[in-house]
């Protein structure tokens, strides 16, 4: 299981969390955000992949943001369309379409996107779109039955890592590839604990539980 860490706004924590050697790193572009990014990546190691996270954003400003930033990978956040996204994907953009997760929630409306997105990323529903530092019951998973690949998103902390060991367990995880952080390791939004996400990433997959 992969590890992604968004909401990366410093350069120098960047670099620092970039030792780490995420598979991923993420950067909001969603002006409304606290963690909006609006400056220079630093060169990163080429194992990680950049992704751009955007919330019900003009498709001339992602392909611009794309070609900018280098991104490999663009989350969308918001409201998107099924063919909203077909256009992106007719654009050569890799899509990961975040979905909001609820007790209610009704996965069958995630049908028309599996054809689509190359992944899906499933976090809390809250106030804001995304970073809302909240984690959801994951047996509403449970109800998931498609096979496009999915990002465990939410909340997720320090705390989480004997939960994330047993989930790994389940049949719930069998199309997880990655756990995306972001909230629980800040201090301030953007600005990330590099030691204790180090620590993270040993627990996990080092198995030092």
């Amino acid at each position: 299981m992969k590890l992604k860490i968004c909401g990366m706004k410093y350069y120098h924590n960047i670099l620092e969390v970039s030792k780490l050697k995420p598979d991923y790193l993420g950067f909001v572009f969603w002006e409304n955000s606290p963690r909006y990014f609006d400056a220079i990546i630093p060169e990163l190691p080429r194992s990680i992949q950049k992704v751009g996270v955007f919330v019900n954003a003009d498709l001339e400003n992602i392909l611009y943001k794309t070609k900018q930033y280098k991104l490999d990978l663009i989350q969308l956040h918001g409201q998107e369309s099924v063919s909203y996204c077909k256009e992106l994907k007719d654009n050569g953009i890799a899509l990961i379409k975040a979905f909001s997760i609820h007790a209610n929630f009704e996965f069958n409306q995630l049908n028309e996107y599996e054809t689509i997105c190359d992944y899906f990323l499933f976090d809390t529903k809250g106030k804001q779109p995304g970073g809302n530092g909240i984690a959801f019951d994951w047996t509403i998973l449970n109800n998931y039955h498609l096979n496009t690949p999915f990002f465990l998103s939410g909340g997720i902390g320090l705390n989480h890592c004997t939960a994330i060991h047993d989930f790994q367990k389940t049949k719930l995880s069998k199309n997880c590839i990655a756990i995306d952080v972001n909230s629980k390791f800040e201090i301030q939004p953007g600005l990330k604990q590099t030691k204790e996400l180090f620590e993270f990433k040993k627990i996990l997959y080092e198995n030092k539980l």
